[in-house]
């Protein structure tokens, strides 16, 4: 049985803990503000992109531009996941994480086994795991989001856009945590090469809507493609990044409660064990003084 020390000390460690939580919980609800209004920010204009190159790919030739093309047999694949840097975060990482496995293993899994799956990793924790267990991460960035900006996204989409011109992948997959809600976020993975544009939707009369574009289409394509690509990249980070805040300040205020929790029933044992020790005092000095009284 424990000690009223051990008791004491138990009750001492554990505040001191909750004090540390409670911490990390505003902390992470502060940083998730402003993580969330830069998400939220970024997807009117990455869908605007979108719409854009759909509208546009509808006239002219998408075989002009070989992001536009896709290509019949995936015979190499490259994956792009994005991990959080630190944990205490919940299932976050590993929740993503097992997906990403499973997309390599699983979906892609002769491929795998023969070697032609690549992957990059943005965030150390994703990093750390799949190079311990041996997979082909030809690109990294950890700690990436300490100093979150846009110009690893663009190296990013710039890298993969290399290899998929060159011929070296055939498909470009990415990994992530959407940003839906504080309480979960959505596990996603998306194909970002080759390039599927939604085609605009049609008008109400049956025809879509008319522009006029200078100097050509196929010229606008050529501009569009790299900043829907590098846009996109972008997006999906900072989505992660506000994920993993909404994430990480859930955890610390479950972390924090279950401290409360564990301290109140901390207190009714020491409280028992202090009532006994007080018992027991009693008892024997009763004994004591019946003692001396029969001598």
């Amino acid at each position: 049985m424990a000690t009223l020390k051990d008791i004491r000390t138990r009750i001492k460690s554990i505040k001191s803990t909750q004090q540390v939580t409670k911490a990390m919980k505003m902390v992470s609800a502060a940083k998730l503000r402003r993580a969330q209004d830069s998400a939220i920010q970024a997807r009117p204009y990455a869908a605007k992109l979108r719409e854009m190159l759909g509208s546009l790919s509808a006239r002219v030739d998408t075989t002009l531009n070989p992001l536009l093309s896709a290509r019949d047999d995936a015979k190499k694949v490259l994956v792009v996941l994005i991990t959080s840097d630190r944990g205490l975060c919940g299932a976050f990482n590993a929740n993503i994480i097992k997906l990403a496995q499973k997309i390599v293993t699983e979906d892609f899994g002769d491929l795998y086994r023969n070697g032609k799956v690549e992957m990059i990793c943005a965030g150390t924790k994703g990093n750390d795991f799949f190079r311990k267990r041996g997979f082909a991460v030809v690109k990294a960035y950890p700690g990436v989001f300490q100093n979150l900006h846009f110009g690893v996204a663009k190296e990013i989409a710039e890298y993969a856009s290399e290899k998929y011109l060159k011929g070296e992948v055939d498909r470009v997959v990415v990994v992530y945590n959407e940003f839906k809600s504080v309480l979960a976020p959505t596990l996603k993975s998306e194909v970002l090469l080759p390039i599927s544009p939604e085609k605009e939707m049609e008008t109400e009369s049956g025809s879509s809507s008319d522009y006029i574009y200078e100097p050509s289409p196929a010229s606008i394509i050529d501009v569009l493609v790299p900043k829907h690509l590098n846009t996109q990249v972008w997006r999906m980070m900072l989505e992660s990044n506000a994920a993993e805040h909404a994430a990480r300040m859930t955890a610390m205020d479950s972390a924090t409660e279950n401290a409360k929790e564990l301290l109140r029933v901390l207190n009714i044992s020491y409280n028992r064990a202090r009532q006994a020790a007080i018992t027991t005092e009693l008892s024997e000095i009763v004994a004591g003084a019946e003692a001396l009284q029969g001598e």
